[in-house]
């Protein structure tokens, strides 16, 4: 996934990358325990995920959640036409949850 994002991973790799976000870092395609997520802040605890019709409910997401949430995680899922069409609305929910002011 790393070498063959999506475009809208793409897109929020573009404003996540280089502390563009607050001067928070993140990573992405991360491990966290046995699991792989899209995107982290381990500052604070904050995960991202960018997601495509094969993850509507999704079990596997719904216990990599759990797991999560278990550590102190929150995880934000974007559907990628939500990224596409609403990247500023995308950037605004990311911000507000990194505890920032946020106006586009």
């Amino acid at each position: 996934m790393r070498r063959e994002p999506t475009e809208a991973e793409k897109r929020v790799w573009s404003m996540l990358r280089n502390r563009r976000l607050g001067e928070f870092k993140f990573r992405r395609q991360a491990k966290l325990g046995s699991f792989i997520v899209d995107f982290v802040c381990l500052e604070r605890k904050l995960v991202i995920e960018i997601d495509g019709s094969q993850h509507a409910e999704n079990v596997y997401d719904r216990r990599r959640d759990a797991w999560l949430a278990g550590r102190g995680f929150k995880v934000l899922r974007f559907w990628n036409n939500e990224v596409l069409t609403e990247p500023a609305g995308v950037q605004h929910a990311i911000a507000t949850s990194l505890g920032l002011q946020w106006m586009p």
